[in-house]
């Protein structure tokens, strides 16, 4: 969900079949508002998706229609999910609450300092309206303003550096 932007439905409701595991292509089939939209998910990802297509298989039996499945083969619920993430946040020592939609927020900002194209960023979402979009671009006016505010405190001058 860090890694693609997907929501929490969304990852829960994602299938083998829609996951290409040569290419990265991943088709969300019917994300929210019944639209599809087309995702690419990392090497690093791809190979921990193989690794775990084999235990998935070897675990349940056959293969299973879901990616994420218990290891009795259904899928697992939301609930899960968000006491999985809350539980591996502690565990990494993050103090703040982290839940499975702060995973697609961060996807999203980070995806727009990267490239700085909103548009791009409201595809990968699945945005129909920018205007969804464009609270993920006042987060990184915010995190500029912070780090400007900063240099400018620690010059000896504020023309110094302009």
């Amino acid at each position: 969900m860090l890694n693609t932007g997907l929501r929490l439905s969304e990852a829960i409701g994602l299938q083998w079949r829609d996951l290409d595991l040569i290419s990265g292509r991943l088709f969300v089939r019917q994300g929210k508002g019944a639209k599809d939209r087309t995702l690419w998910v990392g090497e690093t990802d791809l190979e921990a998706l193989r690794r775990w297509r084999s235990r998935q298989v070897h675990a349940v039996g056959h293969v299973a229609e879901h990616v994420f499945t218990t290891l009795a083969g259904s899928p697992v619920s939301g609930r899960y999910v968000q006491q999985m993430v809350r539980r591996y946040a502690v565990k990494a020592g993050i103090e703040k609450r982290v839940h499975p939609h702060l995973l697609r927020h961060t996807f999203a900002t980070d995806l727009y300092r990267d490239t700085g194209r909103i548009r791009l960023v409201q595809k990968a979402l699945g945005h129909s309206d920018l205007s969804t979009t464009m609270i993920y671009t006042h987060v990184y006016d915010e995190e500029v303003e912070t780090a400007m505010r900063n240099l400018r405190c620690c010059n000896s001058s504020p023309l110094s550096s302009s």
